[in-house]
């Protein structure tokens, strides 16, 4: 490993890096991790996210310095196997899954993980959100089989956590580049309203709610009910919603909304939710593209790593979270994506600008995954 390491500053895109950091191999050093902050350093989530990488890596060294204010990270190999994490509860699951994702089809051995925690919070992709577009994004990208699933055993609303789920993913030697240009047209909307700890009937006013606006465009409609109870229902009540819009040529766009956690903010009407929820998933529907808002970086990474051939994909608008990954893959792989932008025709009507992303693979290969 006599590559040239990179430094960076600050705590924002720490997952990015340290996944990028742990694929290429490149070791990584950030510096002034809220050294300016009252309680400076790294948080908790952070530290649960790095005791996550170690357990799925061999020969990953982490060096720490006492404030917390400066990581330097040295990747081992991917090893994978059986893991079992519990996730800090101020970030959900879905903050630490994103991750695994990423690096599951690269690991020595397939990956079974069972992560716990928060399953539904506000800030990141929720379980079941990554359940219905991450998974069948990966299926284009050719990580498909019987392994490959994300299951939901418990459910852990914030602040109290208690959910579990489990992440099992088979492993690939090598990615197959795509040509995702076609998002096509919208054929059904599917969805799980779920509650946990407080009436069932909650559940049934965000479908309501949630149909009553959606039912205007498209009849093929049905939000799944989801209510948890005892020991599965984690510990802390709460609500919410997950939709998800289907093309005819299988591109899925998400949409979420889940209520306040107990005891931080105002508490919101499950009819405000539901209605909310289908605002936002005609949002993403007019953004459109053939991977929703939440995945662009999964895709991108994908590509990246694909065998050295091209592969284009039709994005919506690109979120910041994407851009500033698309910098780091140009810092960690040395690939930059040619991007061109798409208007929209005037007689189509089919919503915000795309973005065509195109790259010629990195030619990444699962290294200890020898050729049978």
């Amino acid at each position: 490993m006599a590559s040239q390491g990179l430094t960076y500053d600050g705590c924002n895109f720490f997952r990015q890096r340290l996944i990028l950091s742990t694929l290429s191999g490149k070791r990584v050093k950030i510096r002034h991790v809220r050294s300016k902050d009252d309680n400076p350093g790294l948080r908790d989530f952070e530290a649960s996210f790095i005791r996550l990488l170690d357990k799925v890596t061999n020969g990953t060294r982490i060096e720490i310095n006492q404030t917390g204010t400066v990581l330097f990270y040295q990747p081992g190999l991917l090893f994978g196997g059986t893991i079992e994490h519990e996730c800090n509860v101020q970030r959900s699951v879905g903050y630490y899954l994103e991750a695994l994702i990423m690096l599951a089809p690269f690991m020595k051995n397939p990956l079974r993980a069972l992560l716990k925690g928060v399953t539904n919070d506000q800030k990141d992709p929720s379980v079941d959100l990554l359940k219905a577009t991450a998974i069948p994004l990966m299926k284009k990208f050719g990580i498909d089989g019987d392994g490959l699933e994300i299951k939901i055993t418990k459910r852990g609303m914030a602040p109290g956590g208690g959910g579990e789920v489990l992440f099992t993913c088979p492993v690939r030697r090598t990615i197959r580049p795509v040509q995702m240009t076609e998002p096509g047209k919208i054929k059904r909307i599917r969805g799980t309203a779920y509650s946990v700890r407080v009436s069932p009937q909650m559940a049934n006013r965000i479908v309501d709610s949630a149909r009553s606006i959606l039912n205007q465009f498209i009849p093929d409609i049905y939000i799944y009910t989801d209510h948890m109870k005892g020991a599965n229902s984690g510990k802390s009540p709460g609500f919410g919603l997950t939709l998800i819009a289907e093309t005819l040529n299988g591109t899925f766009l998400s949409a979420e909304m889940v209520s306040n956690p107990q005891g931080q903010g105002e508490t919101i009407l499950p009819e405000d939710l539901g209605r909310k929820c289908a605002k936002i998933l005609l949002e993403e529907v007019y953004r459109g593209g053939c991977v929703d808002s939440a995945n662009q970086s999964l895709a991108l990474l994908y590509m990246t790593l694909g065998q050295q051939d091209v592969s284009k994909t039709l994005l919506g608008p690109l979120s910041p979270y994407t851009i500033e990954f698309l910098r780091h893959i140009r810092d960690f792989f040395q690939i930059m994506f040619k991007i061109e932008v798409k208007k929209p025709n005037e007689e189509e009507m089919k919503g915000g600008n795309k973005v065509l992303m195109t790259c010629v693979g990195a030619g990444y290969t699962n290294i200890s995954k020898t050729l049978k």
